[in-house]
């Protein structure tokens, strides 16, 4: 199936600091190639990748799971480690989950993660039933575009498919166990109105990392996709001064990541 206008997969061959950016359940890299594009100008090497099953219609990520997701964060990641001296990796909803097991599984390889409104639980009485419900029933209403600011469009599902839908569940359920595992710096922002992923998935989140150095930003002015919302801009300065603070032997002096 041909991929969604927008929402291909983008790469930048920049410095010695690599960025890895994961995107969002039934969304696509649109709803973070503006901060892959600022990352980039900085003089970052960015990827940010198109996860199977996503992109093209809803009926092919209901043949997908969450190991195909994750199997393509970690080779992305690989190919970063292969090209760069730091790597950070930075995801959105269900691109956070996928950022912490990235984190806790590869430990100093990950030189710090960016968390914007993490997902760590699928939530309501509905989600108990997606074992037996998914063989019933393909799909529901989609879960995309809960954006704040007026005229802004994500590129996504209007679909959510039921088997993917189970399979998050379970990788949530994964990732979770996994946390404390978790000990690189982290920075997470999240929307004080949220309606895809509650305030309590960052609590969780937080509560249960390792990590020491940590910072949380509340976004007063955005919905769930914060990255094409309109605290965008402070989510890609404040994930920047992030990069800066945690490798400043690989920046340069006038804040372009030096080549080598």
């Amino acid at each position: 199936m041909p991929v969604l206008p927008g929402a291909e997969p983008y790469r930048h061959e920049g410095g010695e600091v690599g960025v890895l950016l994961c995107h969002g359940f039934t969304g696509s890299p649109q709803s973070m190639r503006p901060w892959a594009e600022f990352l980039a100008a900085q003089g970052l090497t960015v990827s940010l990748p198109l996860l199977p099953g996503h992109g093209t219609r809803w009926q092919d990520m209901s043949l997908t799971t969450w190991h195909d997701w994750y199997a393509e964060v970690d080779r992305a990641l690989h190919e970063l480690t292969e090209r760069c001296a730091r790597v950070f990796v930075m995801g959105l909803s269900m691109g956070g989950a996928l950022t912490l097991r990235l984190a806790a599984r590869h430990g100093d390889a990950v030189s710090g993660i960016v968390l914007v409104n993490p997902g760590n639980k699928v939530h309501g009485l509905a989600a108990k039933a997606l074992p037996v419900i998914r063989h019933l029933v393909p799909s529901v209403p989609g879960i995309t575009k809960d954006i704040a600011k007026p005229d802004v469009d994500e590129v996504g599902y209007t679909r959510v498919p039921l088997h993917a839908a189970h399979s998050l569940r379970r990788f949530f359920q994964v990732v979770d166990t996994e946390l404390p595992q978790v000990t690189s710096p982290v920075l997470l922002l999240h929307s004080r109105e949220d309606h895809v992923v509650p305030p309590a998935d960052s609590a969780r989140v937080l509560g249960r990392i390792s990590s020491t150095d940590v910072e949380e930003i509340v976004l007063e002015q955005s919905y769930h996709v914060a990255t094409l919302d309109h605290d965008a801009e402070r989510i890609f300065e404040e994930s920047w001064a992030f990069v800066t603070r945690l490798a400043p032997d690989l920046v340069g002096e006038k804040g372009i990541a030096s080549g080598g």
